[in-house]
């Protein structure tokens, strides 16, 4: 969610200030290193993708969600600056879908393999091929649990169980797995694989220590906060455990890294920026705490999460983001939850 947390930038540097690439373009950052940009709808706008120069050609980071629009896209950079360059190899982060989403048709395009941690190819594979008419039964409890309405839930229920398939297309069916502390040669650079969790299950980074450029995907953003869900796969999950440990294991980095980040400009700042993604789920953790003096469902704590009224868009990723402030609470012992009727409510110990 956007304004989930307290996520002040200042103290962060913007080489690029708030340029961007435009459709078809691309901006060189140094270090045989291209950024271009792609069209998501919502309030996220864009997600960043990167080139890197890979002797005979290029190696793709991520790659935009299955749309038109998306294709287009890649289809005017691959006629323009990348015109007479073949891709060599397509890593994807994580297994969203603004990240995943063409992973099929680029390798498939290009006949290239598709890089990924084993977990996140294994959660973008799983969610991609569980299409159904209706939800399952954990979703529904899911929802219930966490304080949807009957209304809401049977409305969201209507939608069927196909959103993720309409937005990634088919995955290829093998991959090469990528793991913490592997050394990638990507032309003339060396890149370590770096882990993280919280936002999804083994979010990978890539870090050039000699160029001292951090492609960080969605795991440190410069003006938001990435997003941190409970889910319905893991619903006794702490992912902000998982996710404040991964930022602070970032700390071994170099201040003045050069952070690439999924969504917003390249920025230098990390350890400021760490810092204030950290102060500011802390906050917003005491905050709720005192906010529990009564039982309060993971809908009624919106209220405290969050600065603005929560529709339909952005219900599933707020539900998630309070149930994993919520679940926190509850494993530091600063919270309690009883289920009664279906429906989760937690108070502050």
């Amino acid at each position: 969610m956007p304004d989930a947390a307290a996520t002040s930038h200042r103290g962060l540097s913007y080489t690029w200030g708030r340029e961007a690439p435009g459709l078809g373009a691309l901006i060189d950052v140094g270090h045989g290193i291209c950024w271009a940009r792609l069209g998501v709808p919502g309030s996220l706008g864009h997600v960043n993708v990167w080139i890197l120069d890979d002797g005979d050609g290029v190696a793709l980071v991520d790659t935009g969600l299955n749309l038109p629009a998306t294709r287009l896209a890649w289809d005017a950079l691959l006629a323009g600056p990348l015109a007479g360059r073949g891709v060599t190899r397509l890593i994807c982060t994580h297994f969203h879908p603004d990240h995943v989403g063409l992973a099929g048709w680029l390798a498939e395009r290009f006949d290239v393999a598709l890089w990924m941690s084993r977990s996140e190819w294994l959660m973008a594979r799983a969610m991609t091929l569980d299409v159904r008419d209706v939800p399952p039964p954990e979703a529904i409890r899911f929802w219930r649990a966490a304080g949807w309405g009957e209304e809401r839930i049977a409305r969201v229920a209507a939608e069927g169980w196909r959103r993720i398939s309409r937005i990634v297309g088919p995955l290829p069916a093998s991959y090469v797995r990528m793991q913490a502390g592997d050394e990638i040669a990507i032309g003339a650079g060396a890149w370590r694989v770096l882990i993280g969790s919280g936002h999804s299950p083994e979010h990978v980074c890539l870090w050039n220590e000699r160029a001292n450029v951090l492609i960080a995907g969605d795991q440190v953003l410069p003006r938001i906060s990435s997003n941190v869900s409970v889910s319905l796969h893991e619903p006794e999950g702490d992912p902000l455990c998982d996710w404040l440990a991964s930022l602070d294991r970032l700390r071994a980095l170099p201040e003045d890294i050069l952070v690439l980040p999924s969504h917003g400009e390249p920025f230098t700042g990390l350890h400021v920026r760490l810092a204030a993604l950290r102060d500011g789920h802390c906050a917003q953790l005491g905050a709720l705490a005192r906010f529990l003096v009564e039982p309060r469902t993971a809908v009624e704590c919106f209220a405290s999460l969050f600065r603005r009224a929560i529709g339909d868009a952005d219900l599933s990723l707020a539900t998630g983001e309070a149930m994993a402030h919520l679940r926190r609470l509850e494993r530091e012992g600063r919270a309690s939850a009883e289920l009664r009727g279906g429906v989760l409510y937690f108070t502050a110990c």
